[in-house]
């Protein structure tokens, strides 16, 4: 049995809420990176095919992570949930928590998954795919319908870990699973010629086997402590009352990344793959920056259980910033990376040259997204979902106009993902601060935390 499911140590102040930060931290890096290292895999396996299959591949990710990112609520609600009652000192309730968000991945997968197979067609019809790009878009996006519901499951299951305190295993799972889903990848594309659909095939196979073991370690922690496995539709209605406002939070989130998609599909084929690389680099960082955010849910909802809103604020101080040193970090590396970075996933030049202007703004916005996701991992520590929700919509109604301008302007070529990735890096990303940050300035957060 993991280390997690033995009760937490009560956390230290000082120089132990900076150990705790980092035990969680570090590994959830790990962990966070695996699913932007499968796309940033199956991006450069893919990249070497052609500029179609590229654009393809990044219009169906588009919307396959649209679905899954609806539902990642599964590890967002789980998490506060499981780690309230452990600060509670209950384990059995933490636990059994824990299994009923695994049903609840499994019921949502299988729903999800259906749909998407039936819908794929009409969906990349609305996102703008013509002729080849809708070919090899639909040939990813049916491929990778059956790990959409290994995706919920491992959401589900990493949820309930890192809400017992332990994010080390999951960095273990990802490790092999990333393993697993390159050598399957490099084989079914280029070994037997399955071309894009190989490397839908082979995620779908890794994230299986992902998935697997976290439902292997719930169900030993469940019976190993007398919680049956039969799901209690009490605690299920629970977990989709927060699920419901996370979802709408994350709507906001990927309404916005799909509406610069269809904004970069007009520019044409070669910003649509430029954008696909940087999008898929931006999720990089963004899972790299989202560790501190990982150890926020779990610290800051085992602290609000145990009734210690002292610790709590030092924690949100500390991870704050930590949040923009990390982010200003990130940014210089990516900077100093931008020029080169393309060479990696495709040897098409204006593919390159136009990638490299859009990272580079990108990592002007890199501390302002550091400080987002902190926040926004306290905030959902906390259970503050409803407020998450509302300011996703008001962040979305400032983005849409920034989208608008860029859409109208008429600006193509690099200047036209420069401007597109000015108005989502740095006006969107603003945005988000601004709301988040006076939120965190307020006590109410904490008063809806320690309920």
């Amino acid at each position: 049995m993991p280390a997690s499911a033995s009760l937490p140590k009560t956390l230290p102040p000082s120089t132990g809420h900076r150990r705790e930060i980092l035990r969680l931290a570090v590994p959830a890096f790990g962990a966070l990176i695996a699913e932007p290292l499968f796309l940033l895999a199956d991006s450069a396996i893919v990249g070497h095919l052609g500029v179609a299959e590229l654009a393809g591949v990044g219009l169906a990710s588009a919307v396959l992570h649209t679905a899954v990112g609806l539902m990642v609520f599964l590890a967002y609600s789980t998490t506060p949930a499981v780690a309230r009652a452990i600060g509670n000192g209950q384990l059995a309730k933490a636990l059994a928590a824990g299994r009923d968000g695994i049903w609840l991945a499994l019921l949502l997968g299988i729903v999800l998954a259906t749909a998407g197979f039936l819908a794929a067609g009409p969906l990349l019809d609305l996102m703008g795919a013509r002729g080849e790009v809708h070919g090899y878009a639909m040939d990813y996006l049916r491929g990778s319908m059956p790990g959409l519901v290994a995706m919920l499951l491992i959401f589900a299951g990493t949820g309930v870990l890192r809400g017992l305190q332990d994010t080390r295993t999951p960095l273990a799972v990802a490790a092999a699973g990333f393993t697993l889903n390159t050598v399957l990848n490099l084989f079914l594309v280029y070994g037997l010629g399955w071309s894009v659909t190989g490397s839908a095939v082979g995620t779908s196979i890794a994230q299986w086997a992902m998935a697997a073991v976290y439902v292997l370690i719930v169900r030993r922690n469940a019976r190993n402590h007398g919680v049956s496995l039969l799901p209690d539709w009490r605690g299920i209605r629970a977990l989709t009352k927060v699920g419901s406002w996370l979802m709408l939070r994350t709507l906001s989130l990927r309404i916005a990344i799909l509406a610069t998609v269809v904004v970069v599909t007009a520019q044409g084929p070669v910003n649509l793959a430029a954008h696909q690389l940087a999008m898929t680099i931006f999720t990089f960082f963004a899972f790299a920056l989202d560790s501190l955010a990982i150890a926020a849910q779990a610290l800051i909802g085992k602290e609000l259980g145990a009734a210690r809103p002292g610790a709590v604020r030092a924690l949100t101080r500390t991870m704050t910033r930590w949040g923009l040193g990390f982010g200003a970090l990130t940014g210089i590396l990516l900077a100093a990376a931008a020029p080169w970075a393309g060479a990696l996933f495709t040897s098409d030049a204006e593919v390159r040259a136009a990638l490299t202007l859009a990272l580079w703004v990108l990592a002007a916005g890199q501390p302002v997204a550091g400080y987002v996701f902190v926040l926004d991992g306290v905030l959902i520590g906390a259970g503050d979902a409803r407020y998450l929700a509302i300011a996703g919509v008001v962040n979305l109604a400032a983005y849409l106009p920034l989208l608008l301008a860029v859409r109208h302007s008429g600006a193509g070529g690099g200047a036209g993902l420069l401007w597109l990735w000015a108005a989502f890096s740095l006006g969107y990303m603003a945005a988000r601060a601004l709301t988040l940050g006076l939120r965190a300035r307020t006590d109410r957060w904490m008063v809806l935390g320690a309920r």
